[in-house]
């Protein structure tokens, strides 16, 4: 390991390789800020690039950078617009936004780059030490386990729910859900509720409908609700630095969800978007009532805790890409094909036969994530002078970024039409104070969920895997606990008022 390391410091401190981790993390930071251009779609056009380099390590190094970089800058659309494009940030536009709004961005950006950087280094360290070890654990979960594992993101709406609003979030989780069967499955391979539109065969996408339930909905408040939209705003970029209580408030969070997140990650098909859910949850859910009550308004917690778990998940996403060959997620899996053409074969052999790869990408996430703190903490004075554009500006803005985001993501004109709908569906909704990240959180978890589930069912011809395989229980008992535990504390609340009453 000692020798791994040092030959990984050799190759990721050569001037070419540098230049690798500072241009993927450039070039990754300002994709990710753009609404609809994820890391997903960039890693697709860079792989000739990759492959024309010729060396398999500077190729993955750059790669990966675009990759975290990604995640680390999408975080600045979800706060300043409320349009997360790429899936992992979705969770930080709950409490970064409305910081935005109270005339907070400078210190929403900040926090958010130093959870970032927390998640990712955090994450890199524990890349380097247990690699090999959770390769092993990694195997041990099959289609019942990530099965039991969306259920436990999905038992997250409790945390998405104000106080007399769980059931409305149920009722925006099932309809995520609906909206997740639309089009065919690798279980299904056929048309479902496509309404004999040849352009939904492929199901709805994501970009989309994040557009329509975030971006949309916000640029037509701006225009009906003007004074609603705009209070608490101001012109003057100010309060870019967080408060040593703050900073004493986040530390933990920090820490619990670097270790969550980078476990999560670990996992083939879990990713960066459950972690952050899930890490949202957790936060929420283990708050005192007082701080739970600040979260979707604003709640530092609740924008350091989806932060630090995306990109900490992120990099933990690398242990069955690099140890097993596994793809943990669409932008891993187009990492492997890369590697694929590169003529290196991912897989538990990797770092005996390739140890300059599996190590320099692992020494050059450190290197990458200081280079993002070090580009991203002086440009937040600029970056959050996007609130002080007039609305009458922000408003065609949006719109341009929320219609072009949906379009690039299927190159479709029917998503546009698509997005509209759903759009002016969502600020109903949101007239009518329903939560509207549910129904997100459904349709994002929907598919995986369907085809665990299926596949579970016929390896087991029914549901005795619940009984037969004991992680899977566990993980459903959590979930239960999930839904159950903010139940449990009202009920404690309101018994503790009427014994004062008395």
């Amino acid at each position: 390991m000692l020798e791994g390391i040092l030959l990984g410091l050799q190759t990721a401190f050569s001037i070419e390789m540098l230049l690798m981790v500072i241009a993927g993390c450039l070039i990754g930071t300002f994709i990710g800020m753009l609404p609809g251009l994820g890391p997903m779609s960039i890693i697709a056009i860079m792989i000739p690039v990759a492959i024309s380099m010729g060396d398999p390590a500077a190729a993955l190094i750059l790669l990966a950078g675009v990759y975290y970089g990604a995640i680390f800058g999408g975080s600045t659309s979800s706060i300043l617009l409320n349009a997360p494009g790429v899936a992992g940030t979705v969770a930080t536009s709950f409490d970064g936004y409305p910081m935005a709004k109270k005339g907070k961005a400078g210190k929403a950006l900040t926090i958010a780059a130093i959870a970032s950087f927390c998640g990712g280094t955090i994450g890199a360290v524990l890349l380097m030490i247990f690699a090999p070890a959770l390769s092993s654990v990694a195997l041990l979960f099959h289609s019942a386990e990530y099965f039991a594992l969306m259920v436990v993101g999905l038992s997250a709406i409790a945390a998405f729910a104000g106080a007399g609003n769980v059931a409305k979030a149920l009722m925006m989780t099932i309809l995520g859900l609906m909206l997740a069967t639309v089009g065919e499955t690798t279980m299904a391979p056929m048309p479902r509720f496509t309404m004999g539109l040849m352009d939904l065969q492929s199901g709805l996408g994501f970009v989309t409908l994040a557009m329509a339930m975030f971006a949309l909905p916000e640029a037509l408040f701006l225009v009906l609700k003007p004074s609603l939209s705009a209070s608490g705003e101001s012109g003057e970029i100010k309060d870019l630095r967080i408060t040593k209580a703050e900073a004493k408030s986040i530390a933990p969070v920090i820490g619990r969800q670097s270790l969550q997140g980078f476990f999560i990650g670990v996992l083939p098909g879990a990713g960066a978007t459950i972690a952050s859910f899930l890490g949202y949850a957790v936060e929420r859910n283990i708050a005192p009532k007082k701080e739970q009550d600040e979260f979707g308004k604003g709640s530092v917690k609740g924008l350091a805790a989806p932060e630090t778990a995306n990109n900490a998940a992120c990099t933990g996403s690398f242990v069955p890409l690099l140890t097993l060959g596994i793809p943990g997620s669409g932008t891993t899996a187009i990492l492997l094909g890369a590697l694929i053409a590169l003529n290196v074969t991912p897989g538990p052999r990797l770092m005996l036969d390739e140890p300059q790869i599996f190590w320099s990408v692992i020494i050059s996430m450190y290197i990458g994530n200081l280079v993002l703190l070090v580009l991203n903490l002086p440009l937040i004075p600029y970056i959050a002078k996007v609130l002080s554009v007039p609305r009458n500006y922000l408003i065609p803005f949006i719109l341009f970024f929320t219609l072009m985001g949906a379009y690039i993501g299927q190159n479709n004109a029917t998503e546009l039409l698509i997005l509209v709908g759903f759009g002016i569906c969502a600020t109903v909704l949101k007239f009518a104070d329903y939560p509207l990240a549910p129904l997100l959180i459904g349709f994002i978890l929907g598919g995986m969920l369907e085809d665990n589930f299926s596949r579970s069912m016929q390896l087991y011809d029914g549901f005795g895997f619940v009984l037969q395989r004991p992680m899977t229980l566990g993980l459903l008992a959590i979930a239960v606990i999930l839904i159950l535990l903010p139940t449990f504390r009202n009920y404690r609340a309101r018994s503790a008022s009427v014994a004062d009453g008395d």
